[in-house]
């Protein structure tokens, strides 16, 4: 007899090579598995919802594997803990339909990330975000996204090359605002906050330094318009660093 346990992760990214098991990489994925093995004896490739990459958080990471043990999804979740770098976390577990899939039954995500422009560098948060020294012109960025709302074709969005099909997208919500940070004095970070269906490969993180772009004045918010109907990476931002981003939730389907 055979189980399913969904769990919902969190883990800082920082030495991790992505989600996605590697040849000769530490990975969360990786990392989860050995940890289920060492519980349970058995080798066991857990299922992520999202392949995050190298240097990315996560405080929602869906992940799912098959068992044939007997523990409850209660005593996973403590067994796993009790077991995992603390890097990495089990917010919760539960006990799931055989036919759940972590990538087919995602209905939606949402994306944070993180730029720190105050005059004074971070300490306590500095693998957190992307320390940029000068300062962002917040109302010219929210502009430049309402550009970026709704269904469109994010081809200038993801990294080339690429095996997608298809590059079509929804955002739901892209909203960028000050912050105060965690440990850092009042508006000393621009956060980025995006929600949608899908994701292409670095498709936040590209629009992150598209963004940027027009927040320092490289580029008048309009630009972003060009780029959408242009469906070509060369002619969209920089991608911006890996360690500003994290995956906040995943969205399953009822």
């Amino acid at each position: 007899m055979t189980r399913t346990i969904s769990l919902t992760l969190a883990y800082e990214g920082t030495r991790y090579a992505g989600w996605q098991v590697q040849p000769k990489q530490k990975t969360v994925q990786g990392t989860l598995a050995a940890a289920i093995h060492g519980i349970s004896g058995e080798t066991i490739l857990p299922q992520g919802s999202s392949r995050t990459d190298s240097g990315v958080h996560a405080l929602g990471q869906i992940a799912c594997f098959t068992t044939t043990s007997r523990l409850t999804a209660a005593v996973w979740v403590r067994a796993l803990n009790a077991t995992l770098p603390n890097d990495i976390a089990v917010l919760n577990g539960r006990e799931v339909e055989a036919t759940f899939d972590a990538v087919r039954d995602a209905a939606g995500k949402r994306y944070r990330y993180r730029i720190h422009d105050a005059p004074w560098r971070p300490v306590l948060q500095r693998q957190l975000v992307w320390r940029r020294r000068s300062r962002l012109n917040v109302p010219a960025m929210q502009a430049a996204a309402e550009v970026l709302v709704g269904e469109h074709d994010f081809t200038s969005f993801e990294t080339t090359p690429s095996t997608r099909l298809s590059k079509v997208r929804t955002i739901h919500t892209l909203e960028v605002f000050r912050h105060s940070g965690y440990d850092d004095g009042p508006d000393a970070e621009v956060w980025v906050e995006v929600d949608g269906s899908g994701f292409l490969y670095n498709m936040v993180r590209i629009i992150v330094g598209s963004l940027v772009m027009v927040g320092v004045g490289k580029k008048p918010p309009e630009w972003l318009r060009d780029v959408l109907a242009a469906q070509s990476r060369l002619v969209a931002g920089p991608t911006a660093p890996p360690e500003g981003l994290v995956l906040l939730s995943i969205q399953i389907k009822s």
